[in-house]
């Protein structure tokens, strides 16, 4: 089946977040949600389900669990267990019942900013600190690259640190890791004794010739020491639907966060989980052409800031359908957040919230059809240079 992702399709009229938050004459490119119609299958999925016309408690399905292992050793050649799976309503859940679950009051949290904001919310919500260490940004062939400083994640760690949540593919950056970066923190977390929190959400949205590696997959000493957080609702443009999976392999470390979300994380969304089954066993096809479209929408995106956004640097993203811009040698007085969301009617997310080297740069959301993207880019150009 050929999907059209340059299909418009009218969200304002909707109960959209992303298009509802702000005014009707603003274009949000902000909040990670695509505006593509999810694939046919999970569609059919949750009608067959919405026809059986009663919704009470719900056991979890065993063939989701089934289908989640099956799909991990497939892509990845990572062995684990149905019940190794925890399944929960959110990723930023997932977040927070992580920080509660491990180390104390006032313990630490280590984190690598700029970064997805949850990340620094949540340790606070449990009574936790935030220990941050920045990556380092260069330039390669003129655009934005990151890589992680691990210097500065040593000497962010102390004696109260008690956990490391990381994030890859990476959040707003568009990092795949390699299996030597990722060999290097398994290392730092094992001579630390860090609890280790993998954000994997993005791991299938990757555009180009990249390998994800899930860490836990490098040694079972590894896999003992973390928690594995996915969900199908970025890739698959589900997040209304509330589902999401800690991998545990650790039983000990599974009690432990089974325990935390105990009474105040709720079961999870019945329609939720027919659509990660679909999601699981149905739409390669669709994810196949959702990822040679973005890939094109991330080139093209590319190719417009560099030539037409003067002061502007941009990532390459390896992964996600984000892009993360460098605004701070641009013409802009004040947070380039608010100056395009005044001057040019688009909505960004603004980088200060992802850290504090994240002052001066926004993120894009290039999960949009084409001539949305062009749209959002020539009103970015065109309250630069008036």
């Amino acid at each position: 089946m050929r999907y059209d992702f340059d299909r418009p399709i009218d969200r304002l009229r909707s109960d959209s977040a992303k298009w509802g938050f702000y005014a009707p004459d603003v274009l949000p490119a902000w909040v990670a949600d695509m505006d593509f119609e999810s694939p046919a299958p999970i569609m059919d999925a949750v009608k067959r389900r919405l026809d059986h016309g009663v919704f009470g408690y719900a056991f979890d399905l065993p063939e989701l669990r089934d289908a989640v292992c099956a799909r991990l050793l497939r892509l990845y050649e990572w062995a684990v267990e149905p019940e190794s799976l925890v399944l929960l309503p959110g990723l930023v859940s997932g977040l927070n019942v992580f920080t509660r679950a491990f180390g104390q009051l006032g313990d630490g949290v280590l984190v690598n900013t700029p970064v997805y904001p949850p990340f620094l919310t949540a340790p606070p919500n449990q009574g936790r600190g935030v220990h941050a260490a920045a990556q380092q940004a260069t330039l390669v062939d003129g655009h934005l690259h990151y890589d992680i400083d691990f210097a500065a994640l040593e000497a962010a760690i102390t004696p109260q640190t008690k956990s490391f949540i990381l994030c890859n593919p990476h959040n707003p950056t568009g990092r795949v890791y390699t299996r030597e970066e990722l060999l290097r923190i398994g290392d730092l977390c094992e001579r630390h004794d860090l609890v280790l929190c993998s954000d994997e959400i993005h791991c299938e949205l990757l555009l180009d010739d990249v390998k994800h590696i899930p860490i836990a997959s490098l040694s079972p000493a590894l896999a003992a020491r973390t928690v594995t957080l996915l969900a199908p609702s970025k890739t698959f443009n589900i997040p209304a639907l509330g589902l999401s999976l800690a991998v545990i392999p650790d039983p000990a470390l599974r009690a432990q966060m089974e325990k935390a979300a105990t009474g105040i994380v709720p079961h999870v969304n019945v329609l939720g989980m027919y659509a990660a089954l679909a999601a699981y066993t149905e739409c390669d096809d669709w994810l196949a052409q959702l990822l040679a479209y973005l890939t094109a929408n991330r080139d093209y995106a590319v190719e417009f800031i560099t030539n037409n956004l003067p002061g502007i640097t941009t990532t390459v993203p390896q992964a996600t359908y984000l892009a993360w811009l460098d605004c701070r040698a641009a013409a802009i007085d004040g947070s380039p957040y608010e100056f395009f969301l005044k001057e040019a009617k688009v909505a960004l997310n603004d980088g200060a919230r992802f850290g504090g080297d994240g002052e001066g740069f926004v993120r894009l959301n290039l999960g949009c059809p084409r001539a949305t993207l062009e749209e959002v880019l020539t009103r970015m150009r065109d309250a630069l240079v008036k």
